[in-house]
C-alpha cells in the first residue's frame, strides 16, 4: 500500500526556489517516500509525535506520518541552516 503526499503551498514555494541541481534529488527522495516512509537514515524528530526529517545534501525534508489514513503531510524543504527555525 502507498501512502500519499500532501504538499502545502508553502512548501510548494520552498521546492519550487530550490536550485536546479537539488530539485530533483528532493522529488525523488520524496516521491519514494509513498512506497516507504520510514526509509534508513531517516531521523524521527525528538518532541514530536510524528514528525520525521530526512536529509538530502545540505538541504532537509521535514514532514509528518498519519499511518491511519496513510497520510504523508510535507512541512518543510529548506537548507539546513533555515529548516530549524521557526
Amino acid at each position: 500500500m502507498t501512502y500519499t503526499i500532501i504538499t502545502p503551498k508553502t512548501v510548494q514555494k520552498q521546492l519550487d526556489a530550490l536550485p536546479n541541481d537539488v530539485y530533483e534529488p528532493v522529488a525523488v527522495k520524496v516521491h519514494q517516500l509513498t512506497e516507504n516512509p520510514r526509509p534508513d537514515g531517516v531521523v524521527k524528530l525528538k518532541g514530536f509525535d510524528n514528525e520525521y526529517r530526512l536529509r538530502i545534501g545540505d538541504y532537509r525534508v521535514r514532514y509528518e506520518i498519519n499511518d491511519e489514513e496513510r497520510i504523508i503531510l510535507l512541512l518543510q524543504c529548506k537548507h539546513r541552516k533555515n529548516v530549524y527555525k521557526s
